[in-house]
């Protein structure tokens, strides 16, 4: 267990306590528990955006209980890495706001906004004594009027949107590859076949098509379509 020094201590037992070299360390904390989360990544093609995660797939456990994939409305999904408890509490709250939204305004929410609802909330967890950052990290894809988005919402808040990217265990690699490999014009097909093979080298999987979740939101009909077991044996 590494040493802590002694000005550092006392530093972490609240969130409402900066470090005197600025830091928060209650937040840092949260960021490793998105790093010991599966793989999830998300990638903007010419003519939508796809999702992606790996399962944790355990013996005599129901694989369709495993939740890391979400839909948040028709046109909106998820994928988070971390504390999957923290994501489903925070996974109801943005399907709630985004039909409150779609009642109200009688229009879909575009992504943007439900981002910075997510973020929000995400922040709000940082300031008070007595709570703690939400140990998990996500990226919500989806297409609107102003087209495909891919935005990353880490535990302090900070929102960040990407062409491609991953959270999770195998982030430095899979991230590595993107920036390799990643073209801003590749069509659908490419882009699964991408998004594959980077799940299959940053995660060391047996039986990929069962613990892969693939899911698409395509700029011609707005909806989420989450892949079956099938259609991902064709790809891997």
């Amino acid at each position: 267990m590494p040493s802590v020094l002694p000005e550092t201590m006392g530093y972490d037992r609240t969130i409402a306590v900066f470090s005197p070299d600025g830091r928060l360390f209650q937040v840092e904390y949260a960021k490793e528990a998105v790093k010991k989360g599966t793989t999830s990544l998300g990638l903007v093609f010419k003519g939508g955006v796809i999702l992606a995660t790996v399962k944790q797939v355990m013996d005599l456990v129901v694989p369709e209980t495993i939740e890391k994939l979400f839909k948040l409305d028709d046109h909106l999904g998820t994928v988070a890495a971390g504390l999957l408890a923290d994501a489903r509490v925070l996974v109801s709250q943005l399907r709630v706001k985004s039909q409150v939204h779609k009642i109200t305004y009688e229009e879909p929410i575009d992504v943007w906004s439900l981002s910075k609802t997510l973020g929000d909330r995400m922040q709000f967890s940082t300031l008070y004594a007595g709570l703690r950052p939400f140990g998990v990290s996500f990226l919500i894809g989806g297409v609107d009027s102003t087209g495909s988005h891919l935005i990353e919402s880490d535990p302090s808040g900070m929102l960040f949107e990407w062409r491609a990217y991953a959270i999770g265990r195998g982030s430095v690699f899979a991230n590595k590859i993107f920036k390799e490999k990643y073209k801003s014009d590749m069509d659908e097909k490419s882009a699964l076949k991408l998004i594959v093979d980077v799940i299959r080298k940053s995660e060391k999987v047996k039986d990929l098509p069962k613990s892969l979740e693939i899911a698409i939101i395509r700029e011609n009909n707005k909806k989420f379509q989450v892949l079956t077991e099938e259609e991902i044996k064709k790809l891997s």
